[in-house]
């Protein structure tokens, strides 16, 4: 059975992914349009950096996270100067470690619906006298849904699973920083095997319920858009 600390830890996993989401959505729909749209020779550069964490060992990326907002970093001289201290070992160190490390996973599916849409259709809405925000909000947010709704579910999924980047910046804190990753890797670490079937057993069920809700409203969303 779960522990009350696996179940703590679940919760903060589960506290942790839904902000992590909520703001990658409001940074990525504004960089996925401009990656979709834009024709500047920087778009390669930016689109390898954004895809970094891919490739990048979560490790490294959670190394040079911590040195940065550390109390010797750029991002941790300023936090310290507005009062607010250094943010490796914090919830917020957390969130804002999972946004740069799953921001992949939500920017590249916006980009990839954007990139559907066609110029001709845009352009004929502005010649109907449309304002930019009106066809993005009336006609590129509606076609472009299958895409936030699979940036929402890998972007959410992916948070849960960190183990790397949370290890580095938030350590193993219980109550605090402790995750459900984290939490998996004691239980196996304290040969508690038992405990750890449990809270393996609930993330591999978790991860299927995600596939099969995005592959499941995938298929809908395609159906209605042709009609069937």
């Amino acid at each position: 059975m779960l522990t009350a600390d696996d179940i703590t830890t679940l919760w903060l996993s589960i506290k942790i992914a839904g902000i992590t989401t909520f703001i990658l959505l409001l940074i990525g729909t504004p960089l996925a349009w401009w990656l979709a749209r834009t024709q500047s020779r920087w778009r390669g550069f930016f689109q390898a950096l954004i895809a970094l964490p891919l490739v990048l060992p979560p490790t490294v990326l959670g190394f040079y996270l911590l040195l940065l907002m550390g109390p010797k970093g750029l991002v941790g001289q300023f936090t310290e100067a507005l009062g607010l201290g250094t943010l490796p070992f914090t919830f917020w160190g957390l969130v804002i470690a999972s946004v740069i490390y799953s921001l992949p996973f939500v920017v590249q599916p916006l980009q990839a619906a954007f990139a559907m849409i066609g110029r001709q259709l845009l352009e004929a809405a502005a010649t109907l006298k449309a304002g930019s925000t009106d066809i993005f909000i009336n006609i590129v947010l509606p076609m472009a849904k299958p895409g936030f709704l699979t940036a929402a579910i890998l972007g959410f999924a992916h948070t849960i699973g960190e183990f790397g980047v949370v290890l580095m910046i938030g350590g193993n804190i219980p109550d605090k920083t402790r995750v459900v990753s984290v939490q998996l890797y004691n239980h196996v670490e304290a040969l508690e095997y038992g405990r750890a079937h449990w809270l393996a057993g609930c993330l591999l069920l978790f991860s299927f319920i995600v596939l099969f809700i995005l592959y499941s409203a995938l298929k809908i969303q395609t159906n209605s858009q042709s009609g069937k």
